[in-house]
């Protein structure tokens, strides 16, 4: 496992059914791990994997 320090905060946006925009915040090595840890830890993506809009890299203050 990574340190804290070598990993990035990414906002995994998503749409729910109602039209909502929902957003969820991981720490991980790239873009494509964020969307796997969104999976796996929200429910509601995890049953509808395609509901995520954008993955976004934020910038650490």
């Amino acid at each position: 496992m990574q340190s804290l320090e070598t990993l990035d905060p990414y906002t995994v946006r998503y749409k729910h059914f109602d039209g909502q925009k929902l957003e969820s915040c991981f720490y991980a090595s790239d873009a494509y791990e964020a969307r796997l840890m969104a999976i796996e830890f929200n429910a509601y993506i995890r049953n509808r994997p395609n509901c995520i809009d954008a993955v976004i890299r934020e910038v650490r203050r």
